[in-house]
């Protein structure tokens, strides 16, 4: 059978340009070449966590204990850095009134990589670097993004606070005022 002859000139330089074999070279040499991402430090490789377990916490006022960062604070853990093998910690926190500005107010950051507080019951007046001053109240919550430099600057004296932190050992740095 014989070829059929191209019906307009894009389409014979087409049919032309498929017959050359210098046309095959040039298209080999100028194929496109699968881009290679650029060489990037390789990340860490994952290691394993331990199994994560369950951590069930029942509210006793028995379990507030003055153990904790803070002298003017009871606090109730909830056993999240013991069933998280350190991923994270959460307590309860009873701020002691009345307030003493002279032992609360004083600058400071915690060295984590994430916070994050809830009211439940009472009022904080807080100071948080770039925010300023925020009166939180029963329901408010607030991230604390890792070193950001705070304090307390005043609290009702009913007050309790859900404190989430990942990890869950973390250097705090009071800071001079």
């Amino acid at each position: 059978m014989a070829k059929q002859k191209p019906t307009s000139r894009a389409a014979s330089r087409t049919a032309a340009q498929k017959k050359s074999p210098a046309r095959k070279v040039a298209a080999k040499s100028t194929a496109r070449k699968p881009i290679k991402a650029k060489a990037r430090a390789q990340a860490p490789a994952k290691r394993a966590r331990p199994k994560q377990h369950i951590a069930i916490s029942h509210h006793r006022d028995e379990d507030f204990k003055a153990d904790g960062l803070r002298s003017y604070a009871h606090y109730r853990d909830l056993g999240v850095a013991e069933a998280s093998h350190g991923l994270a910690q959460a307590h309860v926190i009873r701020l002691i009134g009345p307030c003493n500005p002279d032992e609360v107010s004083k600058l400071h950051f915690h060295d984590v990589e994430f916070q994050m507080v809830y009211v439940l019951k009472g009022w904080v007046k807080t100071y948080l670097e770039g925010q300023g001053e925020t009166l939180m109240k029963q329901g408010s919550c607030w991230t604390q993004p890792p070193r950001i430099k705070h304090l307390i600057m005043d609290y009702s004296d009913d007050v309790e606070l859900l404190d989430v932190i990942l990890p869950a050992e973390f250097k705090t740095v009071e800071l001079s005022a």
